[in-house]
């Protein structure tokens, strides 16, 4: 196997991802040397703890990792990579994992004309302290705690779960589809392409999550939800085992656009990508994850809706892009207010 000596910043990040991915901390060392140093701000115990060289590296991404037990909520809404010539770059990227206890983590890599990471700083709101477990110190339990133990409300069952799941698929499909209405409107389109968080790649709480968007307003409620049922749309959602996909199109857009074909056409851009139902105004499909082939949901999310943009294009259904990316129209869960 040849040793690892990567040539661009991006080379580098996506060696990172995949470590990050695996929880694999060798891996992830080798992007980091001696000189290297991680801050991490932790927003809930308001502390600052600093990580050097590859020791406190390997020290921190133990701790994290332990933390990270369960990756089924982690999502990436953010991932920014920049290159310098000659000189290195920097990554940015926003990232979450809330059943794990972490809310909000911010993080910025610096990188060296080598290519290591030389400064990475990390901003984090989370439920227990950001470091590992031999750094927190024990939190003694009184009898108040005791008490509070004995009086807490016994854990939800599955189908309350899933009950309260499927409302919260709905609430984000309603309030996005007010959100694409206005957008696509103000623009002129007639196709939109966009990710949701909630589904966390399940497919049919994904098509459930568009149906959502798609429903008509009513004009009675306090609260506008969907209204966004005549445009065309292909919306992602990133899970752990796969990123899921659904794409609409409206009936009278149908003679314009087979939504099988649209779906279809994306799908084969990776490997796995299978078509999971089909009929003229709802298409499903999926693209499994497999990391020895480095294929993460939340990596190829971005290129996979600017494909989907690309062929709209070719049917001139979508702006032609002027090559000034930032008029490309691709829209994430941050692009929307909350």
């Amino acid at each position: 196997m040849a040793a690892y000596s990567p040539s661009s910043v991006q080379e580098a990040w996506d060696n990172h991802f995949e470590a990050f991915g695996k929880q694999d901390v060798e891996k992830i060392l080798l992007d980091y040397d001696d000189s290297s140093v991680l801050r991490v701000y932790d927003h809930t115990s308001e502390t600052k703890t600093v990580y050097k060289g590859l020791d406190g590296i390997r020290e921190c991404f133990t701790g994290l990792f332990g933390d990270l037990s369960d990756l089924s909520t982690l999502a990436a809404p953010e991932i920014d990579v920049d290159e310098v010539s000659g000189k290195g770059g920097q990554v940015f990227l926003i990232w979450k994992c809330p059943g794990c206890g972490f809310k909000s983590v911010t993080d910025t890599f610096i990188f060296g004309s080598d290519f290591k990471i030389k400064f990475q700083n990390v901003v984090c709101t989370k439920e227990g302290k950001f470091a590992p477990p031999e750094r927190a110190a024990p939190k003694k339990e009184g009898k108040k705690d005791k008490g509070a133990k004995e009086q807490a409300k016994p854990a939800a069952s599955p189908e309350e779960e899933a009950k309260k799941k499927l409302k919260k698929v709905i609430k984000e499909g309603g309030k996005r589809g007010v959100e694409i209405e206005g957008a696509a409107d103000m623009g002129g389109l007639q196709f939109f392409c966009t990710s949701v968080d909630e589904p966390e790649g399940d497919i049919e709480l994904l098509k459930t999550c568009v149906e959502a968007m798609n429903a008509k307003s009513d004009p009675t409620e306090e609260e506008r939800k969907g209204g966004s049922g005549h445009i065309g749309k292909m919306v992602f959602s990133c899970g752990v085992e796969q990123l899921a996909l659904v794409a609409y199109v409206p009936e009278e857009k149908q003679g314009e656009l087979s939504c099988k074909e649209w779906l279809e056409k994306v799908l084969a851009v990776q490997p796995g990508g299978k078509l999971t139902s089909e009929d003229a105004t709802y298409c499903a499909g999926a693209i499994p994850a497999d990391a020895d082939k480095g294929i993460f949901p939340l990596k190829i999310r971005e290129g996979l809706i600017l494909e989907a943009n690309n062929f709209l294009r070719g049917k001139g259904l979508f702006p032609e892009d002027n090559g000034d990316d930032s008029d490309e129209m691709v829209f994430g869960d941050d692009d929307f207010p909350s």
